[in-house]
């Protein structure tokens, strides 16, 4: 995807995504930096902490299909083998459960990562 189409998802950011962001947004979970519709080779991810390797998705119902599931899985494991941990809530846990995705966010961010990061190996892309 293009950075374009990054900046357009940028501005169109759904409900749940704008509800997340304003907790990521101001370093609260662990002072990490979080980027948000980020480029990442042929896609573009909800949120991503280079700085610690970490990718948070989150998904309406729409990816509750099996088309969406093979893609998603797709995607996850393109983020893998770049050396992102990618994470996934869906739409209802950010609104019915925000305390506990910011928890869980919060506990992947305190995991060192398996491999370097990707900023810290040149590979932002």
């Amino acid at each position: 995807m293009s950075v374009a189409q990054a900046r357009y998802l940028r501005r169109n950011m759904t409900d749940a995504e704008r509800r997340l962001w304003r907790h990521l947004r101001m370093r609260d979970l662990g002072g990490c930096r979080f980027r948000r519709q980020r480029p990442v080779g042929p896609y573009v991810v909800d949120f991503a902490c280079l700085e610690r390797s970490l990718i948070v998705e989150i998904d309406g119902g729409q990816h509750n299909d099996v088309v969406h599931l093979a893609a998603d899985q797709r995607r996850t494991e393109y983020l893998q083998r770049r050396g992102f941990r990618v994470v996934r809530f869906w739409n209802n846990e950010v609104f019915e459960n925000l305390d506990g995705v910011c928890e869980e966010i919060r506990r992947l961010l305190e995991e060192p990562p398996s491999r370097p990061s990707p900023a810290a190996r040149g590979k932002e892309s």
